[in-house]
């Protein structure tokens, strides 16, 4: 397949973006290029060049509100509740409507333009000095947050938050409807000293160095058991929307959104805003069949997305709980009873599965 550059450029027709413009029509129509995978970087440098979610069907998008939403709840900020769980479930709000499916959203916490993932939880600001344009390059919001200090540090406090805050990124990443695009180094830790603009940069600035130390060889090992978790549970992977509703005479949703004391979210929690959220995807009531016409089954899991830095009272679900993945740099095990009110720490993303109903 093919991802294209600045893609809305493709659009225009004289001036304005055209979504019916003869290269869509022309690419549809081939025999051969409407069977690859072709993805839009939706968006162009010219005016109402920002076309994340209108390209045509057929056609995946780098989802540039996913990166800024994920981004502004892991720094701290209070995202809209009707936003942040669109974003989670595969941004229906931006490709439903277009009869696409929850594949046509590249999900991505970084790419090769703008900090790395290492640097997103180490610099609040860009530092771009090397590339003589005075600073003046490069995006200037990063939505990133540096631990309380910025750049590097030898501080093992901020450090270590900086190794949760990588984590809780990735598991939002890779639990979330939708592709998941993992920028390459970003599994070792790759900085570019706080540039966010390197295009110019043959050197030490965007090189890859592969003497790991024992730090990134650990967060090289995570990834690698998240991506392995991923694969293993089509219930994160889904090619139709949820649809919030009871599936197949099931007596919960496929879908359930959470409040901290355990009841359903209601009409006021939806259009509040939040830096907590909690759902359950119920792997028993996934509307998809397999190629060999099987109805498809996984377990359930439940998702607790803390991205304030206080601790938050969550009551349980009904059910027992193991947990799965989370943040800490500890091996922990943990089991929760259907019922119990826990303290869910800040600045942690934990997912649980369902051992007993």
């Amino acid at each position: 397949g093919f991802r294209f550059d600045l893609a809305s450029a493709l659009a225009r027709q004289l001036y304005s973006v055209n979504m019916l413009s003869t290269f869509f029509v022309t690419i549809q129509q081939d025999p051969i290029l409407s069977q690859v995978k072709l993805i839009a970087e939706p968006w162009d440098v010219g005016p109402g060049g920002y076309q994340v979610g209108n390209f045509p069907y057929l056609w995946a998008e780098w989802n540039g509100k996913y990166r800024d939403d994920i981004r502004r709840f892991w720094r701290g900020d209070a995202i809209p509740f009707e936003e942040l769980a669109n974003r989670l479930l595969g941004s229906p709000d931006l490709y439903a409507g277009n009869n696409k499916t929850p594949f046509a959203s590249i999900n991505y916490i970084t790419s090769h333009d703008g900090f790395t993932l290492e640097d997103l939880v180490s610099y609040n600001q860009k530092h771009n000095e090397a590339n003589q344009l005075n600073n003046q390059d490069g995006m200037n919001e990063n939505f990133s947050w540096n631990c309380g200090f910025e750049g590097e540090t030898k501080d093992p406090n901020i450090i270590a938050c900086r190794e949760k805050q990588k984590r809780n990124l990735l598991i939002t990443l890779f639990t979330s409807q939708g592709i998941p695009m993992l920028l390459g180094g970003d599994e070792i830790g790759r900085t570019q000293k706080g540039n966010n603009n390197s295009f110019c940069q043959d050197n030490e600035i965007s090189w890859f160095n592969w003497n790991l130390d024992e730090r990134k060889l650990k967060f090289r090992d995570f990834v690698k058991e998240l991506i392995y978790f991923y694969k293993a549970h089509p219930v994160f992977r889904r090619a139709r929307y949820f649809q919030g509703r009871k599936l197949h005479g099931l007596p919960m949703k496929d879908v359930t959104w959470l409040k901290p004391d355990g009841t359903e979210a209601d009409e006021g929690t939806w259009k509040s805003n939040t830096n907590f959220i909690a759902y359950v995807l119920e792997g028993s009531a996934i509307d998809e069949i397999n190629r060999y016409g099987e109805r498809i089954a996984d377990d359930t899991f439940l998702i607790i997305l803390n991205g304030g830095s206080n601790n938050v009272k969550f009551k349980f679900p009904p059910g027992k709980w193991e947990l799965v993945l989370h943040p800490y740099l500890d091996e922990r095990k943990e089991e929760v009873q259907g019922g119990t009110e826990k303290e869910i720490d800040g600045k942690s993303a934990l997912v649980y599965r369902r051992v007993e109903a």
